[in-house]
């Protein structure tokens, strides 16, 4: 009698399913991290050198080279001109970027609801992948910096990686309880940190030692390997999957729905207030980023490609010492007072950089703003524990709606503002940053004491305790 065949073998993976997330954060924010100064800076030496200001092979500006700080350059109008229309190419390639992926985000989102999480992962890293691969092109080719702009919006289509930050956020909320969600998120943030951090120390040392193509390479190898992990690595976090169509108003209709349905109007009120909160919060942390690497490049501070690297991985640590500073906190106080400190320590470190004349002044700014990412943690933690467990994705469409809106607002506000007062005050757009975010301090602290004071019976969702905060 014959042997009976043997039983077919299991489907090969590529790699064991992980339930972690985080990894895939990481690679996609040390992509952005590289792609966001070098770019900047590649735009500052092809414009200057265009216009006979700058060398070809990013040398220090005229004005800038003594390091004297005398303000001899603040006066020159060529120099301004450069600083103007640099400004101006990072308003028109965001503006083009994230209002197309305003749409897609919300789009995107609420369709990883029913399909999965780990699509809306996967084409948002190509989008970047490709976007990075056309930035190379404009560099090899020395094609027009026009071409950045189409590099952004085709990333906007795919969603980009405000879409990667939704996703990743909704997979922490699929998989944590509503006590621990906090702490979860603000270690998610401090993986932004992380990644931040090495790609501005590398990016700095990496671009003056050989120029901008090589560190590019390494954004697209990051933005690759970030769709593999999720395509092949990643476990999905949605338990229930079930087809459902991309292009339908209904997503659109799911993120509408959450702050209009009236069973619980309470619960809406507040969602409604964070969101607002939020808003104002990371539309400052966006506008303020985008000018950081400028208003060091500009007269007096005429930081070099390696200062700007360190000044970026300073900003960047912020997101580690909060993680530290939230969970320590955390022993002693309610969330919701952790989220005032952050604040307390964000104005004040934009206050102290836009004064800043001098590069020891400019990092003590830096360090003031040392628990200035405290506070988004604790306000999307909040936010998520507003709304059912069903919900979650929906909600994270909604950040991430929010969060697009405020990549426009930012870039239209923040980079329009700073060519224009770069006569009399170049800081006043930080000052004005720190001005804005004592809102969302008033709206966070009155619903804390509404609450404290009505008993949490009229403001509060009836899933909560005092202790969530």
């Amino acid at each position: 009698m014959a042997a009976p065949p043997p039983p077919p073998l299991p489907p090969a993976r590529r790699c064991p399913p992980l339930p972690a997330v985080e990894p895939l954060l990481f690679l996609a924010t040390l992509s952005l991290g590289l792609q966001g100064p070098l770019a900047t800076q590649y735009l500052w030496d092809r414009l200057g050198t265009e216009r006979g200001y700058s060398g070809p092979n990013g040398s220090s500006p005229a004005g800038c080279g003594n390091g004297s700080g005398n303000g001899s350059a603040a006066a020159d109008p060529l120099r301004q001109e450069v600083e103007a229309l640099v400004s101006h190419w990072n308003l028109y390639i965001n503006l083009g970027g994230f209002f197309v992926g305003l749409f897609s985000v919300t789009l995107f989102g609420p369709w990883s609801d029913s399909v999965g999480r780990r699509p809306a992962l996967v084409l948002p890293a190509v989008g970047m992948a490709v976007q990075a691969a056309i930035y190379l092109l404009v560099m090899y080719l020395q094609l027009h910096v026009a071409y950045f702009l189409l590099g952004r919006v085709l990333s906007g289509l795919m969603g980009d990686y405000n879409l990667i930050l939704a996703s990743c956020f909704a997979y922490v909320a699929d998989t944590s309880d509503k006590r621990a969600r906090t702490f979860h998120v603000a270690i998610l943030e401090a993986c932004i940190g992380i990644a931040g951090m090495l790609a501005s120390i590398g990016g700095g040392q990496w671009r003056k030692a050989q120029g901008y193509i090589d560190p590019f390479w390494l954004v697209l190898a990051a933005s690759l390997a970030a769709a593999l992990y999720a395509a092949f690595c990643l476990q999905e976090s949605v338990k229930q999957q079930k087809p459902a169509k991309l292009f339908t108003l209904s997503h659109y209709k799911a993120v509408y729905r959450l702050y209009t349905a009236p069973e619980d109007l309470s619960s809406r009120r507040k969602l409604a207030l964070y969101s607002l909160a939020f808003f104002l919060l990371v539309t400052v942390h966006f506008g303020t980023k985008d000018l950081f690497v400028l208003y060091e490049l500009g007269s007096p501070l005429c930081w070099a490609a390696d200062l700007i690297g360190y000044g970026s991985a300073a900003s960047y640590l912020a997101y580690l010492s909060s993680l530290g500073g939230l969970r320590l906190l955390q022993l002693c106080l309610e969330d919701t007072w952790v989220a005032e400190i952050g604040l307390i320590s964000n104005i004040s470190g934009l206050v102290v950089i836009s004064l800043a004349t001098t590069t020891p002044l400019m990092f003590t700014g830096y360090g003031i703003l040392f628990l200035s990412m405290a506070a988004t943690p604790v306000i999307r933690a909040k936010l998520s524990k507003l709304v059912s467990e069903t919900e979650q994705g929906a909600l994270f469409a909604s950040v991430a709606c929010v969060e697009g809106l405020c990549s426009l607002v930012a870039t239209g506000v923040f980079n329009s503002l700073y060519p224009a007062t770069l006569h009399f005050m170049r800081g006043l757009p930080f000052l004005f940053g720190a001005i804005i975010l004592l809102i969302p301090a008033a709206i966070i602290g009155w619903i804390e004491i509404w609450d404290s004071n009505h008993g949490y019976s009229h403001f509060s969702d009836a899933s909560l305790s005092p202790a969530d905060g």
